[in-house]
């Protein structure tokens, strides 16, 4: 109800005038409400006029009760004319509501010719359009509904000052009947505006709340929401704005050049400069200077002088196809780049780790001959012990997997590790365990030089990489001259597949003829807890004991092998289930009895041309040991460290091995941070070497 007086309170009064603070007393004092006068800066003008305005002060103060008036006296202030939308937002509160107004309007009518005897005129800031007057009379009780107030409000168009007469300008009966056409839609439209449904308003807030939480929420798309004003400090939006300008500056520049616009194109390219430098490698605007937003505007005028100059849609076409096909091309030679530089640092050893083995290659030249030899050698072929297979040639990595295994034994007596290395880092291995023995525990360092029996002969990949097309994939690679010719497979195109360290896990039984049982480990895993429970896990007459890698479509036989081969379609089955490398439990007693060496041979020699798989030790080992694999739980052994960045903490703390598979090693610059820790703590960062070396967490 309050609401209605106010909206024909405000039609009545279309603009306030300034009033000096004295009239406003008086106005309040009277309990009326001042007139508008459109177009005066003196309101109170002559004496003649007072007694006038004071019997229309009363009337108006007939028409609406106290709470009204005093709104709009509150209102109205030095700084100009009443703003209802002022008084309706900042004076008024929800629960203000009038119950039993004072007064309240019967019925408003417009007068086609005269003013009524009790009617109220006041002009408009248009002065001279006359259109009705008001005339009506006031009830003292009774309710009035927002509508009747509405209908009241829309049928006063305008109103005069006093003493100026009414125009005499008759209507046709076309001009009437449009007339009252307006008059009924501004009605209808009155009615829409104050029937206020608090439900509906509140339903609309959520709804929207809603939406805007939907686009928003840390996704790229809450930066576009149409409901609110971003106002991220990691927003982009300016970044994206010169770059796309960027883009378009480059295009007219060609445009330039084609129609010699000799001034514009020098202005084009100033301003690319310009922007070119203020962007940088900004990604965010907050890492943008000041002077961004200058250079934006800047670019954007020199961009629209040429639009208006050299607009051309079928060139900017042609051009803009251009570009795209050439950053595409450029993107190509960039991944393959990137592709292979990372796998050069990945399969490069530190300078920090080199440094090591020289000097403790030194060392060891300088002990006698009766000082080189590990204590405990009449453990070595003891079945009652715990055995360990560790092939390396990475001094500190080799370190980390036994201080790691010794650590979380619950008897280091009784576990034996047996490394083998090549000749580069064989006395480096020895002097480092010698200088730095683990514990309790039995170690071996072994030669793989010295194992005779190892030759092209025997073993299929050893007769492989002496051949002639072996050293043209590996070594002249088509005669590439860029990085990003050679870069095909460049996986596969890796030092580790020319080393036998890598290929010796198919002949441990030729290695330790006299063990039963042992348990394999990579040179990037760490041991969290005791491995002597997986010497009891009865592997059902399987050779392998190993954790299952396959999910829903990934890590099956189709990943690694060429399904397209005969071969490899008739004896396998494509969905097979993976397993990986890294933490393997052997039966060599089953290994001998089911010829595991013999079924490598045979599946290595027919992939001479690498047709069946490509290289690595992984696909052989799947093929060979097809349907003779134990799937262990995977809580003993947890992958991923060195690749995936989302490996789940939960599944790292509670696995017994942690395996670091992937570029990203823990001894390399480009481990991930988040998961190295686990590998620098079984680090000795306080030997001398190591600090002599620069080697640091």
């Amino acid at each position: 109800m309050l609401s209605s007086c106010i909206e024909l309170a405000g039609a009545i009064c279309i603009n306030a005038a300034s009033i000096s603070n004295n009239s406003r007393r008086s106005f309040q004092d009277q309990s009326s409400l001042v007139a508008c006068k459109s177009g005066s800066k003196d309101f109170i003008g002559e004496t003649k006029n007072d007694l006038k305005e004071s019997d229309d002060f009363k009337q108006i103060d007939n028409m609406f009760p106290k709470e009204v008036i005093d709104t709009i006296v509150s209102s109205i202030d030095d700084s100009g004319p009443l703003s209802l939308n002022t008084a309706r937002r900042k004076d008024l509160s929800s629960s203000w509501v009038i119950e039993q107004p004072v007064s309240v309007l019967d019925s408003l009518q417009v007068g086609d010719s005269s003013a009524n005897a009790n009617g109220i005129a006041i002009q408009t800031q248009t002065g001279n359009h006359s259109i009705g007057k008001i005339s009506g009379s006031l009830i003292e009780s009774g309710k009035v509904g927002d509508s009747t107030l509405a209908d009241a409000a829309l049928n006063l168009t305008s109103v005069k000052v006093p003493d100026v007469k009414p125009s005499e300008e008759k209507l046709t009966p076309a001009q009437s009947a449009r007339k009252k056409l307006r008059m009924e839609r501004k009605v209808k439209r009155l009615r829409e505006l104050t029937q206020k449904d608090d439900t509906t308003a509140a339903r609309l807030e959520q709804v929207v709340a809603e939406r805007s939480k939907n686009i928003g929420s840390g996704s790229v798309l809450s930066k576009y929401s149409i409901w609110r004003r971003d106002h991220d400090e990691n927003s982009d939006s300016l970044v994206r704005l010169m770059r796309d300008q960027l883009i378009m500056a480059r295009v007219y520049v060609n445009m330039a050049q084609s129609h010699n616009q000799v001034h514009i194109l020098h202005q084009l390219r100033a301003r690319i400069r310009d922007s070119q430098r203020s962007l940088g490698e900004a990604t965010t605007d907050a890492e943008l200077p000041r002077s961004a937003s200058e250079r934006v505007k800047a670019m954007g005028q020199i961009l629209s002088v040429a639009r208006e100059q050299l607009y051309d849609c079928a060139g900017i076409t042609k051009k803009l196809r251009a570009m795209l096909q050439f950053s595409e091309e450029q993107a190509r030679v960039l991944k393959k780049q990137s592709t292979f530089l990372s796998q050069l640092a990945a399969k490069t050893l530190p300078k920090g780790i080199h440094c090591l083995s020289m000097k403790l290659t030194i060392d060891y030249y300088k002990l006698a001959e009766s000082d080189r030899n590990f204590p405990g050698g009449e453990k070595l072929e003891d079945n009652r012990l715990f055995h360990y297979a560790l092939f390396s040639d990475n001094v500190l990595a080799a370190s980390v997997v036994v201080n790691s295994t010794v650590c979380n034994a619950k008897d280091p007596s009784m576990h034996v590790f047996h490394l083998v290395t090549d000749k580069l880092n064989y006395a480096a291995m020895k002097m480092w365990f010698l200088a730095n023995p683990p514990g309790k525990a039995t170690i071996d360092v072994q030669n793989i030089d010295d194992f005779t029996w190892l030759n092209s002969s025997y073993c299929p990949v050893l007769r492989q990489l002496e051949s002639a097309a072996m050293k043209e994939y590996y070594f002249k690679a088509d005669h590439p001259t860029t990085i990003a010719a050679g870069s095909s497979n460049l996986k596969y195109r890796n030092p580790k597949y020319l080393s036998m360290l890598n290929h010796l896990r198919f002949y441990l039984p030729e290695v330790y003829p006299k063990l039963d049982k042992i348990l394999f480990l990579d040179d990037d895993i760490v041991v969290q807890k005791d491995l002597t429970p997986l010497w009891t896990v009865d592997l059902h007459g399987k050779v392998n004991g190993a954790v299952e890698t396959c999910g829903h479509s990934f890590h099956r036989f189709d990943k690694y092998l060429n399904f397209s081969n005969p071969h490899i379609k008739r004896n396998f089955d494509p969905r097979a289930c993976g397993w990986a490398y890294g933490m393997n439990v052997f039966d060599l007693q089953q290994w001998k009895r089911k010829d595991i060496t013999g079924i490598y041979h045979k599946w290595q020699d027919m992939n001479e041309d690498r047709v069946l798989w490509k290289l690595g030790t992984l696909p052989p080992g799947l093929i060979t040991f097809y349907n003779l694999t134990y799937p262990l739980q995977k809580s003993w052994h947890v992958l991923g460290l060195g690749y995936n960045p989302s490996v789940d903490r939960g599944e790292i703390e509670g696995a017994a091995v942690i395996h670091y598979n992937g570029n990203m090693k823990p001894w390399l610059e480009l481990a991930m941070s988040k998961y190295k820790h686990y590998w620098t703590r079984h680090v000795k960062y306080d030997h001398p070497f190591l600090q002599q070396c620069n080697i640091s967490p």
